[in-house]
């Protein structure tokens, strides 16, 4: 028989292209042939970023790209999400179905046996029906946040959004409404929604693309989730009631670590991402020098975008906590351009010389697990939020995009790891949260109790573990196969 061989097919952002990495190179650990797409500009990037080996690929892993369908041009502009996941949607399954082609003709390389999408590119699981190809699709958020996404089309029909005009925005009806029906969630605030919902517009893009996205995930053959049983067991178990195919196979990160090298024998100490911005590894060596538990690590992830008045009251509210600060200011976090220490008030600098360091991006998640660690100002994007989980890390959460407001609510309502500082950033707030989270003995536990559970999930044994194996068997033998 054949060996198996997956074409994963990631949205192309930072978010869904790094677990997808993680999951492709478990898969091909287990022995699955693997071919990773990325699109032609993410594969030049990461080339200019990591050099052109970083995407050489090795036995029975390639790296292959198609066009994203935009222009130069196109990417300048200020609604280039939208205009990529609408090109990804309408442009790109032809250049997919001629790839799929061109592999099942090379000699040497496995027929394709399944196509392994994620989140926001469901055309895929329409090019593999269309081929006869089995499909699992890999949902890159929480499970909690797919219940949600998959409700939002019933929110409207129970008249809770569109919203009925702009004043709904801060009139507090996002926070006084509360929303107490979906299966295995507790009662949440309509503001802990996808921040998709907050439009008055009934046929706005963003909410109709992420719904119709997060149901035709469920089309798949089988699902793939980012975390483990024991973090979301609620909401699982009332996924799994409608869709008992869903493999949660999370943190993805610790698996490539432990779990997956405890069972493939090795540790090769590889990175477990594609870093579009370059990294730097020398913030490593400054935190060795740092006392334990006494650096604030700062973080918004590759999408948030500060107002420079933003900018100012975190900064300032980070220099009176007292604490070390490890601030990554990536070249665009600042509107308008600009990133790094020239952003950063010159009186701010002086005032933390000596206990702050600011990086344009590192590599987070050894960031995350150093010792000297003791808390992440975060925006609450799930793999920062699961990463942080495994590292043991409370966390200060600032959403503000997306499935980040839900996220944020389980960090700190449910597994009480975080607080959560207001839309409107207050140098006071966040010294004062800063403070206390670093200060909290119960955050601290709470913390370490979900680190131990996700090595007890990621280990030999564990839930996500067994899951994986599971799923490696699945694609070996096909309902269809022979043997």
């Amino acid at each position: 028989m054949a060996r198996a061989h997956a074409v994963v097919v990631p949205y192309p952002g930072s978010g869904n292209i790094n677990p997808a990495l993680q999951l492709a190179k478990l898969l091909h650990r287990h022995g699955v042939y693997i071919t990773f797409v990325n699109t032609e500009h993410n594969h030049r990037r990461v080339q200019d970023t990591e050099g052109a080996g970083a995407v050489r690929g090795r036995e029975g892993f390639r790296f292959e790209a198609i066009p994203d369908g935009l222009s130069e041009a196109d990417r300048g502009k200020q609604d280039y999400g939208r205009g990529l996941s609408v090109s990804m949607s309408t442009r790109c399954a032809a250049p997919l179905r001629d790839l799929i082609a061109r592999l099942n003709g090379t000699p040497g390389v496995p027929p394709v046996s399944c196509v392994l999408p994620t989140m926001l590119m469901s055309f895929a699981l329409g090019v593999a029906r269309e081929l006869g190809i089995p499909t699992l699709a890999f949902w890159t958020g929480s499970a909690a946040a797919l219940m949600t996404h998959m409700r939002l089309r019933e929110l409207e029909e129970r008249g809770y959004v569109p919203l009925k005009d702009q004043s709904f925005l801060t009139n507090g009806y996002l926070e006084k409404t509360v929303i107490d029906w979906i299966p295995g969630m507790p009662p949440i605030r309509l503001g802990d929604f996808s921040s998709f919902l907050r439009t008055t517009d009934p046929n706005d893009f963003g909410l109709r693309f992420n719904e119709s996205e997060a149901n035709k995930c469920t089309q798949a053959g089988a699902l793939i989730l980012n975390t483990f049983d024991g973090l979301e067991a609620d909401v699982l178990a009332a996924l799994r009631a409608e869709y008992p195919r869903i493999y949660t196979i999370g943190p993805l990160g610790s698996m490539l670590r432990r779990g997956a090298t405890a069972a493939a024998g090795e540790d090769d100490g590889e990175s477990t991402g594609l870093s579009l911005w370059k990294q730097d590894t020398e913030c490593l060596a400054w935190l060795d020098t740092q006392e334990p538990r006494s650096v604030v690590y700062v973080n918004f992830g590759s999408h948030t975008v500060l107002t420079p008045e933003q900018l100012a009251e975190f900064a300032w509210g980070l220099a009176a906590s007292g604490h070390v600060i490890l601030w990554c200011i990536r070249d665009n976090l600042l509107r308008g351009g600009g990133g790094g220490m020239a952003v950063l008030p010159p009186e701010f600098t002086a005032e933390t010389a000596g206990r702050c360091r600011v990086t344009p991006w590192c590599p987070q998640e050894q960031v995350l697990r150093h010792p000297a660690v003791g808390c992440f100002l975060t925006h609450s994007g799930w793999n920062s939020t699961c990463e942080t989980v495994a590292a043991g890390v409370p966390m200060v959460c600032w959403p503000g995009f997306s499935d980040q407001y839900t996220n944020c609510k389980y960090s700190c309502e449910v597994w009480g790891v975080g607080v959560r500082l207001d839309a409107e950033v207050r140098r006071e707030q966040v010294a004062m949260h800063v403070r206390e989270v670093m200060g909290s003995e119960e955050m601290q536990r709470n913390a370490a109790k979900w680190k131990e559970e996700a090595e007890a999930a990621t280990g030999p044994g564990g839930s996500s573990f067994e899951n994986l194996l599971s799923m490696v068997r699945a694609l070996s033998n096909p309902p269809n196969s022979e043997d």
